[in-house]
């Protein structure tokens, strides 16, 4: 049993210079830990609800004092003395305290830093490693490495909507992150090099640390990461692939696509995308349809199916609800988890293990607006994700999870899922 002793919050700045919320737990024991919750920019409709103080004076309505106050206040009173024996009962506390659906009394930020902080104090508490300490909580051993996608290129809402699809990603090929990091830092440089030959663009990044040179449209943004990869002297779709963040409830209009000067239909936003899939080496799709857009999501998973991943982030939201009914109707096989979406860790547990029954991918994700805690790096490895998502290697916020992941590495020699490819 673990009894809380206390509980703090401070607003501190997100990588977007944005508010968020840090947590610090203490148990009575005297073990102590915090986290820094992360915050999004491309949100789902049905994720849980950040709670912001709407003041436009200050920060433009996105304080989050009245956040604060929650843990300080109506959290810490009604924990404070309350032991638990386990992750589960302490969440379950706090969604009856909040009493939502949407966990908009308190603020999903609010519930997720008690939730995450009280995991970290529990793992110190026990003298673990926080990674065998979220391993532990799912009743399993860390199996693998999750396998690195980092951003190369980025638009849609992390870079002004210059081209509609928000990210391109890079997909390393090698068998340790150490020579995965490598290969991407080589590639990268190669694509800086090109957006500056073919666009006259600095290496000026997006909020996820993505170069945004002004393509034309999505195709050459392929096209530029593919080129990337062979001027760094790799093999695309052996030693680096890709994988897309197509994000398209961004550019959703009235049952349309609106992508690259055009108004497709499902149909044709499918056949868009398996288009790319078949001249591109692109090995995950993420959100290549809306988010409600439930009747052609079947169809574009089987377009997909045995190609590429078919990814949901806004179509699930890390919602048990919602990956039921995606894996009732066969709409995807891979969930991209995101902690912050659903607002507890027992109910991303929850999604996770709903996810892993149907037989599908995970990606543990960071968000847009992250902070330099390295906790996802843990979550990926103790749940033996598949994939992580973090963002590119060029932010201090995002590095943190990347240096995190090396010395797991070099502390556990676990081997890095065989996925998509290995390359000796």
């Amino acid at each position: 049993m673990s009894t809380i002793g206390a509980l703090h919050a401070t607003e501190i700045l997100d990588s977007r210079g944005r508010p968020t919320v840090k947590v610090s737990c203490t148990l009575a024991g005297g073990a102590h830990a915090a986290v820094s919750v992360p915050s999004g920019a491309s949100t789902g409709r049905a994720e849980a609800r950040e709670l912001r103080d709407g003041d436009p004076a200050r920060y433009g309505g996105l304080g989050c004092r009245k956040a604060v106050a929650n843990v300080e206040t109506t959290i810490a009173t009604a924990l404070r003395g309350r032991a638990f024996a386990e992750q589960p009962a302490l969440d379950r506390a706090l969604l009856e305290l909040d009493g939502t659906a949407d966990k908009s009394r308190l603020g999903a930020n609010a519930m997720l830093g008690v939730s995450l902080a009280f995991a970290r104090a529990q793992a110190c508490e026990r003298g673990l490693p926080l990674y065998r300490h979220f391993a532990d909580l799912i009743g399993t051993q860390p199996l693998h490495l999750p396998r690195l996608t980092v951003n190369l290129f980025s638009g849609g809402k992390h870079a002004g909507g210059q081209v509609a699809i928000q990210d391109v990603l890079l997909v390393p090929g090698a068998a340790t992150i150490d020579d995965g990091l490598a290969a991407l830092y080589a590639v990268y440089q190669a694509a800086a090099a090109l957006s500056a030959e073919r666009y006259h663009a600095r290496a000026l990044t997006a909020d996820e640390g993505g170069l945004a040179p002004p393509f034309e449209d999505a195709q050459a943004m392929l096209a530029t990461a593919v080129d990337a990869i062979a001027r760094a002297g790799l093999r695309p779709g052996v030693e680096m692939s890709l994988a897309l963040d197509v994000a398209s409830s961004h550019f959703y209009r009235e049952s349309r696509y609106e992508l690259d000067g055009n108004a497709l239909s499902a149909g044709e936003m499918i056949a868009r995308i398996e288009d790319w899939v078949r001249r591109f080496p692109i090995v995950s799709v993420e959100d290549g349809l809306a988010e409600d857009d439930w009747e052609h999501w079947p169809e574009l998973h089987g377009a997909l199916h045995g190609r590429a991943l078919t990814l949901g982030d806004d179509l699930l939201c890390t919602n048990p609800a919602r990956i039921r009914r995606a894996v009732a109707e066969n709409c995807a096989d891979a969930l991209l988890l995101k902690v912050n979406q659903i607002g507890t860790l027992s109910e991303a547990a929850d999604a996770y293990a709903l996810a892993r029954a149907a037989g599908w991918r995970v990606t543990v994700s960071a968000r847009s607006g992250e902070t330099e805690d390295d906790w996802l790096a843990d979550l990926a490895v103790g749940w033996s994700a598949d994939q992580i998502k973090v963002g590119s290697i060029t932010h201090s916020e995002r590095l943190a999870k990347y240096n995190r992941l090396l010395e797991i590495e070099r502390e556990t020699r676990l081997p890095t899922v065989a996925w998509p490819s290995v390359v000796t």
